[in-house]
C-alpha cells in the first residue's frame, strides 16, 4: 500500500467513526502540517498507521474538550504527538494563550500521557531526526522490533510487557495484560522459555515468574 492510499483510508476510517464537533474538527483541524508529518515522518518510519488517531479528543481538568494532533494508543501506553508551527500567529500569541498551552501539556502529563512535540521546520527539513525520536520512543516502551523479528503477535506483546515493566513477569501479569486465563498465560510463557527468550526468575518445581533473555544475554531494562 502506498502513502496516499493509506492516508485516505486513515482519514475515511476515523471520519466514519465520528460525528458533530469531532467530525468537524477532523475535517478542519487536520491540515497541511499534520499531513506532512504523516508523509515525511510517520509513514517512512513505520509504513502503517495502526493505533494512530488524528485529531484525538481528550478532556481537560476543567471539563473542557481539547484535541491532540495525533494520539498513539497501544498496550496501555498513550502518546500525544503535537506539530508546532512558527509564524505570525505564534509570535503574536497572548500571555494567556501561552499559559494555556503550557497548562494543556501539564494536564496531559498528569493524566498519564507521554508527549512528543515536533516543529513544522523539523518535519520539513529534518524528518530523519523526527523518525529517530519516534523509534527511540517505541524502543523505550515496546522494545526493539529487530529483537522480535521471528515472534508472532502474541509473543511480541508478551515480550513488550517484559520490556515495559522492567521486572520479572508472572503468569498473573500476562493474564491482566492480555485478558486471558492463567492456563493460557502459562502456556505462552513456557513457549517463550523453550525458545530461550525468557528464563525462570523465581520458583523451582513450579515457576512463579520469568525474566527476559535475548540471544543468551540479559537486557539492561
Amino acid at each position: 500500500m502506498q502513502f496516499e492510499e493509506a492516508y485516505a483510508e486513515l482519514f475515511d476510517t476515523h471520519l466514519a467513526q465520528r460525528n458533530g464537533e469531532g467530525a468537524r474538527r477532523l475535517q478542519e483541524g487536520h491540515g497541511y502540517a499534520e499531513k506532512m508529518f504523516l508523509e515525511n515522518v510517520w509513514w517512512p518510519a513505520f509504513l502503517h498507521f495502526h493505533e494512530l488517531h488524528p485529531e484525538y479528543e481528550v478532556s481537560d481538568f476543567k471539563d473542557g474538550t481539547r484535541y491532540l494532533d495525533f494520539a498513539y494508543l497501544r498496550s496501555g501506553v498513550r502518546l500525544a504527538i503535537e506539530i508546532d508551527g512558527y509564524g505570525p500567529h505564534l509570535k503574536n500569541i497572548s500571555r494567556w494563550q501561552f499559559s494555556d498551552q503550557c497548562r494543556r501539556q501539564n494536564d496531559l502529563v498528569m493524566d498519564g500521557w507521554q508527549v512528543l512535540r515536533f516543529t513544522l521546520d523539523d518535519v520539513k527539513e529534518s524528518p530523519r531526526y523526527c523518525q529517530q525520536v519516534l523509534h527511540q520512543f517505541m524502543g523505550r516502551w515496546f522494545g526493539d522490533n529487530r529483537q522480535l523479528a521471528e515472534a508472532d503477535w502474541v509473543e511480541r506483546e508478551v515480550i513488550r510487557l517484559f520490556l515495559r515493566e522492567r521486572k520479572a513477569i508472572s503468569p498473573a501479569d500476562v493474564c491482566r495484560h492480555m485478558g486471558v486465563e492463567r492456563k493460557t498465560a502459562r502456556k505462552w510463557l513456557l513457549s517463550l522459555a523453550a525458545k530461550n527468550w525468557i528464563e525462570p526468575a523465581s520458583g523451582s518445581e513450579r515457576i512463579r515468574s520469568y525474566r527476559l533473555v535475548v540471544e543468551g544475554e540479559h537486557l539492561k531494562l
